[in-house]
């Protein structure tokens, strides 16, 4: 099995400021959060093999607490979206054209100087080919925009649908692997 969890909470989330490449640690609710992700995990008897981490120090980390002990190992394409010179505004007063955006991302470009959805797809979507075929459960730490982009290269009859779909600090997916066919991703915490 892959497990996809997205980071938990750092001072920049709970400011609700745009974090993007902010390198910014974990809070004190986002140590909780990520130590009670693997708490709920290996309670349900999940221990890892192989763990993946973005090289942003929160996403790093969340994937130590979750899995102590198992070597992380960290990938630019696990990175969050490059918000260019939108990065770090405040999420509860938007520019327009960023309100545009988020209000449909499957029929609206980025603006200009961010990075493009169908990138972070393309990115995400090359690493999980490359890991695919490791054998035991793999935790792959990263982002909220990162991690649907994961979700929406493994299924791509949703149309987009994860984009505007809401991911929690600590929220995980979970994708079966089998005979290196990736299954459908669905939520676990």
């Amino acid at each position: 099995m892959i497990y996809v969890i997205r980071h938990g909470q750092t001072a920049l989330n709970r400011a609700h400021a745009l974090q993007g490449r902010s390198d910014a640690p974990l809070n004190d609710m986002g140590v909780g959060q990520a130590r009670e992700a693997g708490r709920l995990l290996a309670e349900r008897g999940v221990t890892f093999s192989h763990v993946f981490s973005s090289p942003l120090q929160r996403a790093v980390q969340t994937a130590e607490l979750v899995a102590p002990g198992v070597p992380v190992r960290c990938d630019e394409r696990l990175i969050e979206m490059d918000y260019g010179p939108y990065e770090g505004i405040d999420l509860t007063n938007l520019p327009p054209e960023i309100i545009t955006f988020f209000s449909d991302f499957v029929h609206n470009p980025a603006p200009d100087g961010m990075e493009q959805l169908a990138d972070v797809v393309g990115r995400t979507g090359a690493f999980v080919e490359e890991v695919r075929g490791l054998k035991g459960n793999m935790l792959i730490s990263t982002h909220a925009i990162a991690m649907k982009g994961i979700l929406e290269y493994l299924t791509p009859d949703s149309h987009g649908s994860y984009w505007s779909k809401y991911l929690g600090n600590c929220a995980v997916y979970a994708i079966s692997v089998e005979d290196g066919r990736l299954g459908v991703p669905t939520e676990v915490l």
